[in-house]
């Protein structure tokens, strides 16, 4: 239940393919959300509950929030140079970044309390909130990855890679 999925090896080089390598950390976390409550009712928090709810918590605390920045600040503004017509759909996944977010803080305080033994379950509501609003997010959201690849010149993608990539390390 509570094991990670190897992702495919990405580089900086095709930023497109490490947006794509979080999607998949993403949907490999929301997986792991999603059968928590019954793992938690079976067996408590547990050791193994623990260690997936701190890699979940790190994870939606530090990489999520570079992710979007990536996209806000690199990947959506180059995208709208070489493919204007994504415009209402970037539109959307920005307004839609705040809400995960929010979402997300809302889980976390709940998670935050299991790992500090102040409550033993998840108020399901917000855990299918959290979930659901990233299979909306990514579901209009790699679409705009493959049209990337397509309109966005490689040099140029590699030009925003090396910027996102600078940004881990600030």
């Amino acid at each position: 239940m509570l094991n990670l999925n190897n992702q495919a090896t990405a580089t900086w080089d095709e930023p497109i393919d490490m947006l794509y390598a979080c999607h998949g950390k993403v949907k490999c976390f929301c997986g792991q959300l999603k059968m928590l409550p019954e793992y938690l009712a079976e067996n408590g928090v547990n050791t193994p509950a623990r260690e997936a709810i701190k890699q979940i918590c790190t994870y939606f605390n530090q990489a999520a929030p570079l992710h979007h920045e990536d996209e806000e600040q690199n990947f959506f503004p180059t995208l709208l140079q070489y493919a204007p017509q994504a415009q209402n759909d970037i539109d959307e996944l920005n307004r839609q970044h705040q809400i995960l977010h929010d979402n997300w803080a809302t889980l976390r305080t709940q998670l935050e309390a299991l790992l500090n033994g102040e409550r033993n379950d998840l108020d399901l509501t917000v855990l299918q909130q959290f979930v659901h609003g990233y299979d909306v997010h990514t579901a209009i959201e790699e679409p705009l990855f493959d049209l990337g690849r397509q309109a966005i010149p490689q040099a140029e993608r590699q030009a925003i890679g090396k910027i996102m990539a600078a940004r881990r390390h600030a």
